[in-house]
């Protein structure tokens, strides 16, 4: 049995592998043609049988009206009288024409038939209806070589008659019938052959503009290659989306571009003073006391750099995504990060106001956006002055008093490297907020700066809260 499977599988597996490395288009083609053709075949199979039908129900209908029509001689009425003698008298309708004859069947199984016509093949059930042990029923022969329909039923003399009716012209309409069935259906599969590579030219034309595109931007790392989508079917909305990534990837490359040249650029400027620095420590020139100097404002420079360098590596890792998001106390890590404070910036005054609040979060990315607000408010704080840290309904604020921020600065607070002028003589990357940013949207949430009430800035971090 399992080679037979085999055997039987084989063909089919055959004619799937050979559909499945043909094209899209051709499958499409196939599988609309073959659909059309089952529709038609089973269509003309339906109709077929339908005419069929009918005219083999009217055939029978002649038949029973006919055999209403049949007299029956006297003779054929006595008991034991012989048989083979008389003859039946037809109507002069159809019946009684070459269309069609008759003969009784008595229960003995002898048979009484018109002169010269031919002998029905009589069976076990004709002799079961003269007896009356079965109903009249209808069945089909061939007599002399024709195809005839012949019904049996009950004579009220307890005999048995058989009329027939040839089926030559409802067999020769039925050829035709056939024959016709099978051109249209013909036709009906070219047809939809033909319309079906219309329809996959059509439908597919979407793909294959996305195909070229794709393969387009694959081969050249072009960008801005966009194609054409109209309206809201599923393709067009695939087109759409299809510029949307484009749109996306271009949008990434230029951030990418424009982060590696600000990091040069900033990292220039470092870099230069640590060259020349260490020049004039190498010539050997400088006094001790001098020496001792310039390697502290070396050591110091190498801290700067270090920062800088560790900002540009968590601004540029901050798309990459994380998996370790968890349910955060948002309000327990602001006030890690508050202690911390504390202790690098012992000069100012933190005032803490933490209720408790889950987000969901990376708790690192978390503390780093918190610390980077924090180090904010520190290092626009004079000596003494205080900073107020609220968290309340998944927002952190935290506020400064300050010069605070001017009006034209505002815009730009949040972007990479950027300085206001205020700010040029002071310590840091211009990446602290930019990171703040980054992570907010990131997490869902957002981040806004505005100049407080009094005098000072105030910093808010907006993150969704956990259910």
């Amino acid at each position: 049995m399992g080679a037979a499977g085999l055997v039987q599988q084989g063909p089919i597996a055959r004619l799937q592998k050979r559909i499945g490395r043909s094209s899209f288009r051709r499958r499409l083609i196939l599988l609309s043609a073959a659909a059309v053709a089952v529709a038609v075949v089973l269509a003309s199979i339906a109709a077929f049988l339908v005419v069929r039908n009918q005219l083999r129900d009217d055939v029978d209908n002649r038949l029973r009206t006919l055999f209403e029509q049949i007299t029956i001689p006297q003779g054929l009425l006595l008991p034991g009288a012989p048989a083979g003698n008389e003859t039946l008298v037809l109507p002069t309708g159809p019946l009684g024409s070459r269309d069609g004859f008759a003969q009784v069947v008595r229960p003995d199984g002898t048979v009484v038939r018109p002169r010269g016509a031919f002998r029905l093949p009589v069976d076990e059930r004709a002799v079961e209806v003269a007896r009356g042990e079965r109903k009249a029923f209808f069945t089909d022969a061939t007599i002399g070589g024709v195809h005839a329909r012949v019904y049996t039923a009950r004579l009220s003399t307890g005999d048995a008659l058989q009329a027939v009716r040839p089926l030559e012209e409802v067999d020769s309409t039925l050829r035709e019938l056939a024959f016709a069935l099978v051109l249209i259906s013909l036709g009906g599969i070219a047809l939809a052959v033909w319309l079906g590579r219309l329809v996959a030219r059509a439908a597919l034309t979407p793909v294959k503009q996305l195909t070229e595109a794709a393969e387009h931007v694959a081969r050249t790392r072009d960008l801005s290659r966009r194609i054409h989508s109209e309206g809201t079917d599923e393709l067009s909305r695939l087109g759409a989306s299809f510029n949307t990534m484009l749109e996306a990837l271009a949008d990434a490359e230029r951030s990418q571009r424009q982060l590696v040249a600000d990091a040069s650029h900033e990292l220039r400027t470092p870099l230069t003073s640590l060259r020349t620095n260490i020049e004039v420590l190498s010539s050997g020139m400088l006094p001790p006391d001098d020496q001792g100097r310039l390697l502290r404002d070396l050591v110091a420079q190498l801290d700067e750099l270090t920062v800088l360098v560790a900002d540009l590596v968590d601004l540029a890792r901050g798309d990459e995504p994380d998996a370790a998001v968890e349910d955060v106390r948002l309000d327990a890590l602001v006030a890690d990060a508050v202690d911390r404070a504390r202790r690098h910036a012992a000069d100012k005054v933190f005032f803490t106001d933490l209720r408790p609040c889950l987000v969901e979060g990376v708790p690192g990315r978390l503390d780093r956006a918190v610390t980077n607000l924090l180090d904010n408010a520190a290092k626009w704080s004079p000596p003494g002055g205080q900073i107020e840290v609220t968290v309340r309904d998944g927002e952190l604020r935290v506020r400064d008093h300050g010069p605070g921020i001017a009006d034209s600065d505002l815009p730009y607070v949040f972007d990479r490297f950027y300085r206001a002028p205020a700010a040029r003589g002071l310590p840091g990357s211009g990446l602290g907020l930019a990171i703040v940013r980054q992570v907010a949207e990131s997490h869902g949430g957002t981040v806004t700066a505005e100049r407080a009430n009094g005098g000072g800035a105030s910093m808010r971090l907006k993150l969704p809260v956990a259910a």
